[in-house]
């Protein structure tokens, strides 16, 4: 069966999951990649983004393996693709990954504004939904052909879903940063209410990790 998770998605201790400002020096917003000294190091990470071998294990590498297991498809917000907003000015712009994304599987775009598919090296192609999150949801429960879903983010995009309750799980790294600013998580939010409930509760050096799941 199908689910729809988050995975390896990082605030701050003041609870937000990127710093403002996002451009194209800044893909995480202003301070936003300092959340992620937890996950940056891992084995898993150090192969799927930099082709490399070596890393550290551990809690955090065993998060990170398990965000890309069963997962047949993704979501991901405008943002986490680029930094452009508006119409596209052209289709110059692939994505922060360069030529070879580490997604392997279909990666399907909220945005508002049209474009072609672009298939890329290793498996992924970026498709660009403009119907919202539930024709994203459904295309995506398609091409994932009975694996998992995993929504990518941003906080904004995460929290349309929280709030329609289409997440079953999520797994939330607590970075012992401080933001002071940006998007945050879980702003309006009554997760409590929404029937979830903490699983899994561990902490390493560099990141308190939680898992929710949905109960109802």
């Amino acid at each position: 069966m199908t689910r729809v998770r988050v995975e390896s998605f990082t605030i701050s201790l003041d609870g937000y999951g990127a710093g403002p400002h996002q451009d194209i020096d800044n893909p995480l917003g202003v301070g936003g990649a300092d959340l992620h000294q937890w996950l940056f190091p891992t084995c898993t990470i150090q192969r799927a983004l930099f082709g490399k071998d070596g890393g550290t294990t551990g809690v955090d590498d065993d998060f990170a393996a398990r965000g890309f297991h069963n997962v047949g498809a993704w979501i991901l917000g405008r943002n986490m693709f680029g930094p452009i907003r508006g119409a596209w000015p052209d289709t110059s712009w692939k994505g922060w990954w360069g030529d070879s994304p580490p997604y392997h599987v279909p990666v399907f775009i909220l945005t508002h504004h049209a474009r072609a598919p672009i298939e890329m090296e290793g498996g992924t192609t970026f498709h660009f939904v403009t119907g919202g999150i539930h024709e994203a949801l459904e295309r995506a429960r398609v091409a994932a052909a009975g694996k998992d879903v995993r929504i990518g983010g941003g906080p904004d995009t995460i929290q349309q879903y929280l709030r329609e309750g289409l997440i079953d799980e999520l797994h939330i790294a607590i970075s012992p940063i401080l933001l002071g600013g940006g998007a945050a998580l879980f702003a309006g939010l009554d997760l409590r209410a929404r029937g979830y409930e903490c699983v899994e509760f561990v902490a390493s050096e560099k990141a308190t990790h939680v898992v929710l799941r949905r109960q109802n």
